[in-house]
């Protein structure tokens, strides 16, 4: 007697299923080795101290306290180094054989993408955590409403699922883990740096502080951060939707792009 077997497009599971299973997957992970947490919790609290204690006498910020200025910027960069988490993750599962196993399972087409996604941005709420008790210890306070508070963590998460498509991007394209890092630290270590993150823009010369200006960093806590006025570029005048408009651009271009790429290396 034959038995019929459904085409592989039948037997595949749903896209939030399977994208669940995938960034479970990587979630346990994290739990048997803890320390792999180390870049998103000992880190972001060493920034904070460091730069807190060491800069926060020698810095003056108009309008409020270095440690308030702070906080906003080591959010940002935070957050932007959760691109390396990810990109070297997928790198790893296309070098150890794990993308050939998932490829022999009927799992839905963009799940392990997704999964891997998912997973980094659940991560990526832990030293969201940790930053705001380790800001509110040397001194950092939330001066603005309930509402403006919860916009900018909103904000914050979004950014971060923005940036995470960055990382899946690379990679995506790279061969190892090892250019992963390469690459991830030469491209993003610099743009952490060459904006309102540590120092006010104003102290920067002319094409740096062009580039810092248009930097994507923003918040909504009340802080002191880049210089406003009439006379301040549009992205300081309207941080929000600057934001929104490079969270949607960097979506909208680096995840069709890692799709691409991912499904090209796979068939390869």
């Amino acid at each position: 007697m034959s038995v019929q077997v459904p085409p592989a497009d039948a037997r595949r599971g749903s896209l939030f299923g399977d994208t669940w299973v995938v960034a479970k997957r990587g979630l346990q992970h994290i739990r048997r080795q803890p320390e792999a947490l180390s870049d998103v919790t000992l880190q972001p609290i060493m920034f904070v101290l460091l730069f807190a204690y060491v800069f926060g006498g020698a810095i003056d910020v108009q309008g409020g306290s270095y440690r308030e200025f702070l906080m906003g910027g080591i959010f940002a960069q935070t957050i932007v180094f959760g691109a390396f988490g990810v990109a070297i993750s997928l790198a790893y599962d296309r070098s150890n054989g794990a993308i050939d196993r998932f490829r022999s399972l009927p799992l839905a087409r963009g799940s392990v993408l997704a999964g891997h996604a998912v997973a980094s941005l659940l991560r990526a709420l832990l030293p969201i955590i940790l930053m705001s008790l380790c800001g509110l210890v040397v001194g950092w306070r939330i001066n603005t409403g309930l509402a403006d508070a919860v916009a900018a963590y909103a904000l914050m998460i979004g950014f971060s699922f923005a940036i995470i498509w960055v990382g899946v991007l690379m990679g995506s394209l790279l061969p190892s883990p090892e250019a992963v890092q390469g690459v991830a630290f030469t491209a993003i270590f610099p743009i952490t740096f060459i904006a309102s993150t540590f120092v006010p823009v104003e102290t920067l010369p002319g094409v740096l502080r062009t580039f810092a200006e248009w930097n994507p960093v923003t918040t909504l806590f009340g802080n002191p951060s880049a210089i406003q006025g009439p006379d301040a570029p549009w992205s300081i005048q309207h941080p929000v939707i600057y934001s929104l408009i490079w969270m949607v651009g960097i979506i909208g271009v680096c995840a069709p792009l890692a799709v691409r790429a991912y499904n090209r290396t796979i068939a390869d």
